[in-house]
């Protein structure tokens, strides 16, 4: 298949372009793997990069997204600390800073090189540019996730997830305080028109529900949990955005001033509740916060 660049399409980058020109490639991610595999090509030369900026005029062609071949993850040393194993499922306590799987700028780098590493029949579970990660976290958001070490297992937890089967219970900071001390976000989110990197509330996106319960209060912020029950990308911090209580340190959505020597957004994945996916036995994991969000709660107390 082919097209060719418009006028209005000069200067955006190639997966842009393909996601709003193509129907068979299902996503921007699916779009970037077949960039990377060499299935794209600009005015007959063949192009890897996602980011390549197309000219008016250029022709675009493109292999049909069957014929993608996945390249495998390479395996890395990087250190994972592992708070539960078993033959089915691990679960991990990600740091904060930690990319989960590759992307731009991160191949080598991440949760899935470490993972293939420690647990390498894991390569053939899942995507095999994210192998056995049936959930994810952002870079910057820490605390705990749980990887599937067995195509069964996978299968099993990717269903969990879609029924809502997984309690995931996430702690955060977030500024002023919320008129009620428990509340339910219900409000679609998808990419935000205006910013392509973001996303946002949007009539049009995918439904999203999540829940908060206000802990206490400290200064001018509200430490609370909150509870997933869908799982979109930036959900937490877009939801808390949205109702006027962006998280702590969050430069992306809130972009208000945060707390000295905090370097991120405070946003921690504290606990995981579910069956196993195997045996069906009850599993409750629970994290604590890193120092750095405790030292920053300290800077207040």
């Amino acid at each position: 298949m082919e097209f060719v660049i418009s006028d209005m399409q000069q200067g955006l980058r190639l997966d842009v372009v393909l996601a709003e020109t193509t129907k068979p490639l299902e996503s921007r991610a699916n779009i970037q793997r077949s960039i990377r595999a060499g299935l794209i090509s600009i005015n007959g030369i063949t192009t890897t990069r996602s980011s390549t900026k197309v000219i008016s005029g250029q022709i675009i062609r493109f292999k049909p997204p069957k014929d993608y071949l996945a390249p495998a993850i390479t395996p890395s040393e990087l250190s994972l600390d592992i708070v539960f194993e078993d033959d089915d499922i691990a679960i991990i306590d990600k740091p904060s800073g930690m990319v989960v799987h590759s992307g731009a700028g991160h191949l080598t780098d991440t949760m899935a090189n470490a993972a293939v590493t420690r647990w390498p029949k894991i390569s053939s579970v899942g995507d095999t540019d994210r192998p056995g990660i049936v959930h994810r976290l952002d870079r910057d958001t820490s605390g705990l996730l749980i990887i599937a070490l067995n195509p069964t297992a996978y299968n099993n937890l990717t269903l969990m997830i879609k029924k809502h089967e997984i309690e995931r219970i996430y702690t955060a900071l977030v500024h002023g305080h919320p008129k009620s001390s428990t509340g339910t976000i219900d409000a679609p989110i998808g990419r935000d028109p205006h910013h392509r990197t973001r996303q946002a509330v949007n009539a049009g996106g995918r439904p999203a529900l999540t829940h908060y319960e206000v802990i206490r209060e400290i200064g001018p912020f509200s430490f609370i949990n909150v509870r997933l029950e869908t799982g979109r990308m930036h959900q937490i911090r877009v939801h808390m955005t949205a109702i006027g209580h962006p998280i702590v340190g969050d430069q992306t959505y809130g972009k208000r001033q945060g707390i000295a020597n905090l370097r991120r957004q405070f946003l921690h994945a504290s606990k995981l509740t579910f069956n196993h996916p195997i045996s069906s036995e009850k599993i409750s994991v629970t994290s604590k916060l890193p120092d750095d969000l405790q030292s920053a709660i300290s800077l207040m107390e």
